[in-house]
């Protein structure tokens, strides 16, 4: 599995369960299509973690790089309902930091 992490904080602190609503929104229309496996987000505790990575931390789950690609064309058009899904998302964060994890160890291997 690879998995897709983004960190950011909010432009308007104030507005963070309209953040949330609209990353479920967005993130679960991935997930319905199929371009990702599933996400999660979460918010920082107690002010516990580096700060230059962001309060909110978003992560995005997919079987393979194939399928990441994919997300990422599709996200890439700019077009139709998944732009202004990722628009309502997109335009709330500030300090965006992202990074590329996998499972580990890879099941290929060998030990």
């Amino acid at each position: 599995m690879n998995y897709y992490e983004i960190w950011c904080n909010l432009k308007d602190s104030h507005k963070d369960v309209e953040f949330a609503d609209a990353v479920h929104v967005y993130l679960g229309e991935l997930k319905r299509r199929g371009l990702i496996e599933d996400y999660r987000l979460t918010r920082r505790k107690l002010g516990f973690g580096p700060a230059e990575l962001g309060e909110f931390n978003m992560s995005l789950a997919c079987r393979d790089l194939a399928q990441l690609e994919q997300a990422f064309e599709v996200i890439a058009r700019r077009g139709g309902d998944i732009e202004k899904l990722h628009a309502n998302v997109y335009a709330r964060v500030t300090d965006f930091r992202s990074a590329l994890y996998r499972t580990f160890p890879d099941p290929q291997r060998q030990r």
